[in-house]
């Protein structure tokens, strides 16, 4: 029988602008299981981007629950939720985000740092991962010698270095020409089929199209699951 790695139970996201409350998320609830490949579809300003901060931890819901791997984390203290973030969800950013001045297997192990795992089994899985996804030539190389196909990659090699439950993608190929992106995407469908949760947002249609179930959402709420 499968079990739901995430589940939220009717969750509500409000900001305040002023003294004017501005409500981004409502009424959204959602099951993933384990070794899903799901997409989060809407345009700008439908609360896509809301949702990925709360199911990865960055932000917290106003109203509802979050249960990640059975536990509920709506309550926890910020210290606790940084811990289960590092330990059990990675992320993979348009931007790449990749400290400019070290090498590749070092932006890979950053995670790892916090995770205090020893130095010598760090280094070996930074290597092991850059060579899963293809970049096994250029360990040394930092953020400015390679393309952004090949940051990108780096930047998937270090979502993966603490072997994280589930996996959040956000925008993964904006930055990146058709052919560049098609490769990202492919390798994204590999590491799903190796039983990872995978969460793509994005507002292309093509690109939402290697996910298996796609997850509609509009002005804050889900519209077609």
């Amino acid at each position: 029988m499968s079990r739901p790695v995430i589940r939220l139970e009717e969750i509500g996201k409000t900001y305040s602008q002023g003294n004017q409350p501005i409500e981004v998320l409502r009424d959204i609830s959602l099951q993933v299981e384990v070794g899903e490949f799901i997409a989060l579809l809407g345009t700008s300003g439908s609360g896509k981007s809301t949702l990925m901060h709360i199911l990865g931890l960055l932000d917290r819901c106003s109203t509802g629950r979050y249960l990640l791997a059975e536990q509920d984390v709506s309550q926890l203290p910020d210290e606790r939720l940084s811990e289960l973030r590092n330990r059990m969800i990675g992320f993979i950013f348009q931007s790449f985000y990749l400290i400019p001045y070290v090498s590749a297997r070092e932006n890979v192990m950053l995670p790892g740092l916090y995770s205090r795992t020893p130095g010598r089994i760090l280094k070996t899985r930074a290597e092991e991962l850059l060579a899963l996804v293809g970049l096994a030539d250029r360990m040394e190389f930092k953020p400015g010698q390679l393309s952004g196909g090949q940051q990108q990659r780096v930047a998937i090699a270090r979502a993966l270095v603490n072997d994280p439950q589930v996996l959040l993608a956000d925008e993964p190929t904006g930055q990146l020409d058709s052919k560049t992106s098609g490769e990202i995407l492919d390798l994204l469908t590999d590491i799903n089929r190796q039983g990872r949760t995978v969460i793509l947002v994005t507002h292309d249609q093509a690109t939402a199209n290697y996910a298996e179930r796609k997850i509609f959402l509009d002005d804050g709420r889900i519209r077609n699951d």
